[in-house]
């Protein structure tokens, strides 16, 4: 009897010792699997690359803090006061929303990476995620793709009604040049302001997101029996609709930072890589996963007859052609410091390989 009650006590011990050990060895179990996870994804061209991101980096710490960051300074921008009360409920429910905050992000790292400090290109990291809010309310609207999901929640018309949706996407991108124009560092000269801004513009108009959105809309439900002429036309709407923005935020991160006009045209090149693969990963996501694991109404694309990666060259073909995007969005960093381009490294892997 006590000799079973002693071996009782024994596997009693090892169970809570073994409880104890995986507590302390998980973290460190979850960042190894991750990383094998990606260096497996990783085309054996472009592993050399890979390695030149420090060992010791950790993305995800990266970003939760600079998306604090960037939410701070969000929350101060858009404060809850009279007048126009519900506008800004309304803009302040996009746009501080739950999100990756990928844009802003990409703006604060581009200026690091040129050797410029972040509180310098935070008002340009929030304007351009006020043109990405707003972007998305529009985006949203029963006129453009008609969506009730968003991040997980109803869309902003869905809450406030299309009126007032409208003015708050209004009113977001009228903040955005205001934030950029008038609260940059005073250290900044005006001239490099003034660049920034120009660039903030060209995203968001005629040569950027209301280009794609309006060929977007005018290529649903066509047909193309030459997957080249598609895939053209799809290129056009994704260069402007997505990367437009993307590209945006690097390259003003990199103005706002006294990159060189070399260096701002590499960030630029990277930057449309990385736009165009974030929009084809969107794609295939939209056709593999549920609306719960998307956060937004998955399939939605395929019934609204749009033009998307997959229906023009298959599921397969384009996680291969997001590959190659990522393999040349990193080639374009290859002249920068390997420290300081840490992070945009990561980004392009974490954009093809994100989940939701």
């Amino acid at each position: 009897m006590e000799n079973r009650e002693a071996l009782v006590y024994t596997l009693f011990s090892i169970v809570i010792s073994l409880q104890f050990f995986w507590i302390f060895l998980r973290p460190r179990y979850s960042a190894f699997t991750s990383a094998l996870r990606l260096t497996r994804h990783l085309k054996p061209s472009i592993r050399h690359l890979t390695s030149a991101t420090r060992s010791d980096f950790e993305f995800m710490s990266y970003m939760i803090n600079k998306a604090d960051s960037v939410n701070k300074a969000l929350d101060k921008a858009v404060p809850l006061c009279e007048p126009v009360l519900k506008i800004r409920e309304a803009m302040r429910y996009t746009l501080l929303s739950d999100g990756k905050r990928v844009r802003p992000m990409l703006c604060l790292a581009a200026c690091e990476l040129v050797g410029g400090q972040e509180s310098t290109a935070m008002p340009a990291a929030c304007a351009i995620e006020m043109l990405h809010a707003s972007s998305l309310i529009q985006d949203d609207l029963p006129c453009m793709d008609d969506d009730s999901l968003r991040r997980g929640k109803p869309t902003n018309h869905k809450v406030f009604g299309e009126d007032i949706a409208v003015l708050a996407a209004d009113a977001l991108i009228a903040l955005a040049v205001k934030k950029m124009a008038t609260s940059t560092s005073l250290n900044a000269p005006p001239a490099k302001v003034l660049r920034a801004v120009v660039e903030l513009a060209k995203a968001v108009g005629t040569e950027g997101l209301v280009a794609g959105q309006a060929a977007d809309l005018a290529g649903e439900g066509m047909s193309f029996e030459d997957n080249d002429v598609g895939l053209e036309h799809l290129e056009f709407i994704h260069i402007h609709k997505t990367a437009a923005l993307l590209e945006a935020a690097a390259v003003i991160g990199g103005i706002m930072g006294g990159g060189s006009d070399e260096e701002i045209e590499r960030l630029r090149s990277y930057t449309r890589c990385i736009g165009l693969m974030f929009q084809v990963v969107d794609d295939v996501l939209d056709v593999t996963k549920s609306s719960e694991d998307l956060g937004k109404t998955a399939g939605k694309d395929l019934v609204a007859g749009k033009l998307t990666y997959p229906k023009v060259m298959g599921v397969e073909k384009s996680k291969e052609y997001a590959e190659k995007l990522n393999i040349e969005a990193r080639k374009h960093l290859q002249e920068f410091d390997s420290h300081k381009m840490a992070p945009l490294l990561s980004l392009a892997d974490y954009i093809v390989n994100r989940q939701n």
